[in-house]
């Protein structure tokens, strides 16, 4: 079977219980911009990011069986030495640097190291709801 033609990311959803704070973080931190949303019966915030990134931040379901998460901030996992390797969202920051000292500044633990190959600088950390994020300094382009 071939691959669709012209497939393309289209967002990353958030499941949230104070998507206002979520959001509020992704603004200030990685200079999200609020988009308009439809209309739903329940809380919503569509961020952009760049040309094409979008990332839905959508209320969490109170009614819902399923763990909130994938992890709590306030956990043992929140220490992100221990961020599972496959459990992230990765964004490319050109001001490496001054962006891990923000985050350090605002008292979020981040996780620095080098990449194996040398070739990037990479910091892994939490937001707000306990997701795991990564930033690196190498391009998407490389």
């Amino acid at each position: 079977m071939a691959a669709a033609k012209g497939t393309c990311l289209n967002h990353l959803s958030r499941e949230s219980p104070d998507v206002k704070r979520l959001a509020k973080f992704y603004i200030e931190m990685f200079g999200f911009e609020q988009v308009e949303s439809p209309k739903f019966d329940f809380e919503v915030i569509w961020l952009k990011l760049g040309s094409s990134f979008y990332l839905h931040l959508i209320e969490r379901d109170p009614n819902s069986k399923l763990p909130e998460g994938p992890w709590s901030t306030a956990s043992a996992v929140a220490d992100p030495r221990h961020l599972p390797r496959g459990h992230h969202l990765c964004l490319y920051v050109p001001n490496f640097d001054s962006v891990v000292r923000n985050l350090k500044e605002k008292g979020i633990e981040v996780n620095e190291r080098t990449r194996p190959d040398g070739k990037a600088r990479q910091a892994f950390f939490f937001d707000p709801d306990g997701n795991g994020l990564e930033v690196t300094s190498q391009s998407p382009e490389l």
